[in-house]
């Protein structure tokens, strides 16, 4: 009997099944060894009060509650801390045991609220520029991506100068709108969204009953004014919002891949129900490690927060990078806008003498090229602002902008800055 050739192909809701923008770029930086201001991490040491909590797990391999399986929606001693941040941060009573689930990182904690709650054909409205993985992942679940591009004018120069329309927003929605994702603080633009435009998007949930999933991993990163408000905490917004929140981005311990969701009892429900099926429980000793981190820090942040690390440090750290970043940028020949919080900046580069082929000689879009440019002949890498849209109308219109990651070492940021001083050369 002939045996037939192999030609199974993937599942539809797989896609073409492409590189994401990380995937490439990091492959490429790593393999000329660039210096990296593209990938959000810090690539210094992680805080030493929290590597002490996992040092001292280590040394006691008798614990079982630090080695061994713990409960599956989050081991108790962190979802514990959690419910007390996050009580005092939302002003509402968060529950440890019903309104809080431990994931691996803010990704799976995404993740599982778009497959718990979309359907197929159910329009989720995303608020670009936006993180690469929302529409992705909402496909994934079956549902439609719509997304509302921000309005920046041009010459603007402060992350506060991208606007909602609010009116296309609400105009865009549609008897199958299910869901608002938004992103604040804002990856990849800085902006910090205030209380007025908060409010604006609480009105339009609550108006066409819509549940929100509230992107809120860099919400310590923040200084100045305003002030980071989370969703959650507005009038009403508990009982419809799912709040995503990441060790990873708090303690500035990427690698550790720890997150969790926060809601009300019946929309954690079917998340849970996804991930007893899935992971079941994440890695027992770095929740523990985590939980004792939040522990040690609270005895500082409630009382005294700009002498704690969260409150102090962190955004002092910020401040301090962000204005170095901003100074190699002007002197370079970009044009930064400003960031209010997180730790990414957006830069113009179209005044830069750049030898890159444009896209009538690659069919590339102008941004993609710049930054491969940079990259191999320069090895500087960054991020192309167009990875952050959907549309190929919204692309062609944001051409002209690259982010940069400015938490990172000094060592790494003047490593950059030599190399921008020769950009030209």
């Amino acid at each position: 009997m002939m045996s037939r050739p192999f030609n199974r192909i993937p599942a539809e809701r797989v896609g073409e099944n492409n590189p994401s923008i990380w995937v490439e770029l990091g492959a490429l930086a790593s393999e000329i060894n660039a210096v990296n201001l593209g990938q959000g991490f810090p690539d210094g040491p992680a805080p030493k009060f929290v590597t002490d909590q996992l040092k001292r797990i280590s040394k006691h391999p008798e614990l079982t509650c630090a080695h061994q399986y713990t409960s599956g929606y989050g081991h108790p001693k962190l979802v514990n801390e959690l419910s007390k941040w996050y009580s005092y941060l939302y002003q509402q009573q968060v529950n440890a045991k019903s309104n809080i689930l431990v994931t691996v990182g803010a990704y799976h904690a995404l993740y599982y609220s778009f497959l718990a709650w979309i359907n197929k054909g159910d329009e989720v409205i995303i608020i670009e520029p936006a993180f690469d993985c929302y529409a992705p992942q909402i496909k994934l679940a079956g549902g439609v991506p719509v997304s509302i591009a921000m309005n920046f004018p041009d010459g603007g120069t402060d992350a506060s100068q991208f606007t909602v329309d609010f009116e296309k927003m609400e105009s865009s929605i549609t008897e199958k709108t299910k869901m608002i994702v938004i992103n604040n603080p804002h990856n990849p633009s800085g902006k910090l969204f205030n209380r007025m435009e908060l409010l604006k998007i609480a009105d339009i949930a609550q108006k066409y009953d819509l549940i929100v999933v509230a992107d809120e991993v860099y919400e310590f990163h923040c200084w100045g004014v305003p002030k980071m408000i989370r969703f959650a905490s507005l009038p009403g917004m508990w009982n419809r919002t799912i709040s995503i929140g990441s060790a990873g981005k708090v303690f500035s311990i990427t690698g550790w891949k720890l997150g969790w969701a926060i809601g009300p009892d019946h929309f954690l429900a079917p998340l849970k129900a996804i991930h007893q099926n899935c992971t079941y429980a994440c890695s027992t000793p770095t929740q523990l490690a985590v939980g004792m981190a939040f522990e040690k820090e609270w005895e500082t942040f409630h009382v005294k927060p700009h002498k704690s690390y969260l409150g102090g440090y962190l955004p002092e750290e910020l401040v301090k990078k962000n204005k170095k970043l901003q100074k190699m940028l002007v002197k370079a020949g970009f044009a930064p806008i400003l960031p209010q919080a997180g730790y990414f900046m957006l830069a113009n580069y179209t005044q830069i003498n750049a030898e890159f082929k444009t896209l009538e000689e690659t069919g590339e879009l102008d941004d993609y090229s710049f930054t491969k440019w940079l990259c191999t002949e320069k090895k500087l890498a960054v991020i192309p602002l167009t990875a952050f849209f959907a549309n190929n109308e919204d692309k062609m219109r944001n051409t002209s902008f690259v982010r940069f990651c400015f938490f990172k070492k000094d060592k790494t940021l003047n490593d950059a800055k030599k190399i921008m001083k020769n950009l030209s050369k």
